[in-house]
């Protein structure tokens, strides 16, 4: 079976829904999807993206259609556990590198849980250290070790790498799933995802 990768930021809503479904696609299938941290910032800088809200504002009933799409997304998988931010858009620097350093904690899945958790199910302004700090102690996690860890300067460097290696395989935005060499990008893409994992397992 090839590898299956799935680059991602806290940020992206789309990507929020799709970590959601992932153990779906992992029960029917038996594949394990790899999460690949990325900042979604970098990713924009690098390919001359911007976020939807951007590049969607002023534009006559994509927003609207938008909305009707994944509140389809939603029926379709029975999520409930879903608020749109009334911070957004947060600044996800510091909690990408907490995803990195949470690698090499051994706690990623954890880590990745709950950061989705205080994000877009009990959303919070995670930009705001105060606010970040309050969060992870709640998540049972040791708020000034994180604060340590993310100034790393081995933790910054391989987010960036992370990042520059995604845009160099053809990644724009987020979320996007690798199977193998084979590039998906969205949450509507999983179905081909999975069909892609199944044709190749």
């Amino acid at each position: 079976m090839p590898k299956i990768e799935f680059h991602f930021d806290f940020g992206s809503p789309n990507a929020y829904l799709a970590h959601l479904v992932v153990p779906e696609i992992e029960r029917r299938t038996g594949a394990r999807f790899d999460y690949v941290p990325v900042l979604l910032g970098g990713v924009f800088k690098l390919t001359g993206n911007r976020s939807p809200v951007e590049a969607f504002a002023g534009i006559r009933n994509k927003p609207e259609y938008e909305r009707i799409e994944t509140q389809r997304f939603l029926q379709r998988h029975r999520i409930e556990d879903f608020h749109r931010n009334p911070f957004f858009p947060v600044n996800t620097l510091t909690i990408m590198r907490g995803a990195i350093a949470a690698q090499k904690l051994g706690v990623f899945g954890r880590y990745v849980d709950e950061i989705y958790r205080h994000m877009w199910s009990e959303p919070k302004k995670l930009d705001d250290p105060a606010v970040l700090r309050e969060a992870l102690t709640q998540s049972g996690f040791d708020a000034d070790g994180f604060a340590e860890s993310v100034r790393d300067q081995d933790v910054k460097q391989a987010l960036l790498d992370n990042t520059t290696r995604s845009v160099e395989r053809g990644t724009f935005g987020s979320p996007t799933f690798f199977v193998g060499d084979e590039i998906f990008f969205g949450k509507d893409r999983l179905r081909d995802v999975e069909e892609m994992i199944l044709a190749t397992r």
